[in-house]
């Protein structure tokens, strides 16, 4: 993983230590101390450099738009598959059907129309309790639902006019189940969302493996009707969960606005396609191996090999997958997304005594941490070898997931002054720390309080702010280059209107420069560029918009660089479509002259 702070120590601030018996001295004195006697530190002097600089803001920021940025807010959530495939939990005529998602079942094992709407008729759901529904959504920690409206096989989990083939006109149970949960989602402080899927065998499309089936003409009044009951009759709506199909670019388009115009603090999620989302939905349990620009999500199953009930499913170690799913939430967040964790209750409503359990517990983890695991913000650190960090205030948060045999955590590029380092949690224990150079160094006790992942907090002196490990030094004279293996990449994704043509982006290029001199210099780029594509330059706070023939021209482009700070050099897109359009250009050399 290539993250903002590197894991070698190699490419920062490439300056030598040399000359001056002071600056030797610099070089070679430690930082820190221990926490009871910690003295109180300079500011973040790198032994390359023997200079004190001033480091970038080490919290990511939240969406400028204000719907999205809300819907991070939200941060983790609840994911409910429910529908007629959980009354046959994963079996048809009395064998376990083992290929595929147990939600799909109607696809994997053949099951004709004629056949799977007979289902409906022993969907009882007597056990469906939406106020005990969203009282383990508020154990387990989480801020809103979605729950299937319409899966893949056509059934509507709702009142819908459009057709009769719903829950309240083919069902014993013969109520609109979305109605009673949303209800209670109000009246228990949490957001509501739905899952709706562009798929419908029922109303035409073939089983496709890949499910991407094109919409036809014929299939849009249904779809927009749908969704226009959706948005209109269920109250305040945080998030539209599309899913699979592969429309075209106007479709895509229609649909989205359709949800903005009738809900206009929902968000649309990304499977919507065409890049017409407000946030980008990852694969199914997939946590990011790259630093992400943008909103995203990852949505994650209690068992990664079904959404929808399985009555057969093998449940077991229920420590192990608290444990589990504890540090897959927290790698999610603490590289800013979304968390959505799937259950899948039984045909009757009633959660499954395991999956509940289990977001107990990873509640019960949340409440001994909840600073660290809920209010903490995603930080600029990225994944280390060890864990994840997150940031709250001035309140820094180490997340050992994975303890090195040493128990040493080793955070590289720390600018701030630290005040003091403890276990989090009741009555954590001091812990000894040092500095070395920029890199904070804490020893983990030998028996961590937590028994499901230990934290460690650091009490800060300020904000935080951190020295990238790809920074590259002017040196005295003003003057240096930063080649491509030097900058730092920020990644989206876009598609071409389906699941199979999603793909990862480079959205972002940026250099990090520090200068004992400071003044005006002059930026020179080499590379490729689209010719006409209109470019963001930003160096420090100060942009620029030029197009990729001026920015590759050679010419020097002139900006003021204070001296003894961390300065980002960022290339974007000045207009982009999405967040996730590619930047269309190869940035292989700055280079910096006063």
């Amino acid at each position: 993983m290539r993250s903002v702070l590197s894991r070698s120590r190699g490419r920062a601030l490439r300056g030598v230590c040399a000359g001056a018996a002071l600056a030797l001295l610099l070089c070679a004195a430690p930082a820190g101390g221990a926490a009871a006697s910690a003295p109180p530190e300079a500011p973040s002097a790198h032994p390359s450099t023997a200079r004190a600089v001033r480091g970038i803001p080490g919290e990511i920021p939240r969406s400028a738009d204000p719907r999205v940025a809300a819907w991070q807010r939200l941060r983790y959530g609840m994911f409910i598959h429910w529908g007629l495939f959980s009354e046959l939990g994963g079996v048809w005529k009395g064998k376990p059907v083992t290929e595929g998602y147990s939600e799909q079942i109607q696809m994997w094992a053949n099951i004709s129309g004629k056949e799977y709407a007979e289902v409906a008729d022993r969907f009882r759901a007597d056990r469906f309790d939406p106020g005990a529904v969203c009282a383990l959504a508020k154990d387990a920690g989480m801020k809103y639902v979605v729950i299937t409206a319409k899966h893949h096989d056509g059934f509507a989990m709702f009142d819908t006019g459009t057709t009769d083939y719903d829950v309240v006109d083919r069902t014993p149970y013969g109520k609109d189940p979305l109605r009673a949960l949303a209800r209670e989602c109000r009246a228990q402080g949490l957001e509501f969302g739905v899952y709706f899927s562009l798929v419908d065998w029922h109303a035409g499309h073939s089983f496709d493996p890949d499910n991407s089936n094109p919409i036809p003409a014929s299939m849009e009044p249904l779809i927009e009707g749908q969704l226009r009951e959706l948005m209109t009759g269920y109250g305040p709506i945080a998030e539209v969960w599309f899913d699979m199909s592969a429309p075209t670019a106007a479709q895509s388009r229609r649909f989205a606005r359709l949800v903005h115009r009738l809900q206009p603090g929902a968000t649309v999620s990304s499977r919507v396609w065409n890049n017409a989302g407000d946030f980008r939905v990852m694969g199914d349990n997939e946590v990011p191996d790259v630093p992400l620009d943008g909103a995203w999500q990852t949505p994650a199953s209690v068992y990664h090999e079904t959404w929808g009930y399985r009555s057969w499913q093998r449940r077991e170690d229920k420590p192990g997958k608290i444990r589990s799913l504890v540090r897959g939430l927290l790698s999610v967040r603490a590289r800013g997304g979304n968390y959505l964790l799937n259950i899948g209750p039984r045909g009757d409503g009633s959660v499954v005594g395991f999956e509940a359990d289990v977001l107990r517990g990873v509640g019960a983890w949340l409440k001994r941490h909840h600073r660290a695991g809920f209010e903490a913000s995603a930080t600029r650190f990225g994944g280390q070898p060890w864990g994840e960090v997150t940031v709250d205030g001035h309140e820094l948060y180490l997340h050992a997931v994975r303890p090195p045999s040493d128990g040493r955590l080793r955070l590289p590029g720390l600018a701030t002054r630290v005040a003091g380092v403890a276990e989090d949690g009741p009555g954590g224990a001091r812990l000894d720390w040092h500095r070395e150079g920029d890199d904070l160094v804490v020893q983990l006790p030998e028996h961590p309080a937590d028994p499901v992942l230990p934290v460690v907090r650091v009490r800060l002196r300020g904000p935080l702010r951190l020295v990238p490990d790809e920074t590259v030094d002017l040196g005295a004279d003003g003057r240096g280059t930063v080649t491509a293996k030097d900058m730092e990449t920020g990644h989206g994704y876009a598609d071409e209107g389906s699941y199979r043509s999603q793909r990862r982006t480079t959205v972002r290029s940026t250099a990090y420069v520090t200068t004992a001199r400071g003044g005006r210099a002059d930026v020179r780029f080499a590379g490729e560029a689209d010719p006409g594509t209109s470019y963001r330059l930003t160096v420090g706070s100060r942009s620029r918009t030029l197009s990729g023939r001026a920015l590759m021209s050679g010419k020097p482009l002139s900006f003021s660089l204070p001296r003894d700070r961390v300065v980002p050099v960022t290339l974007t897109r000045a207009h982009p479509a999405h967040p996730g359009e590619d930047l269309d250009a190869r940035v292989r050399r700055i280079t910096l002259t006063p």
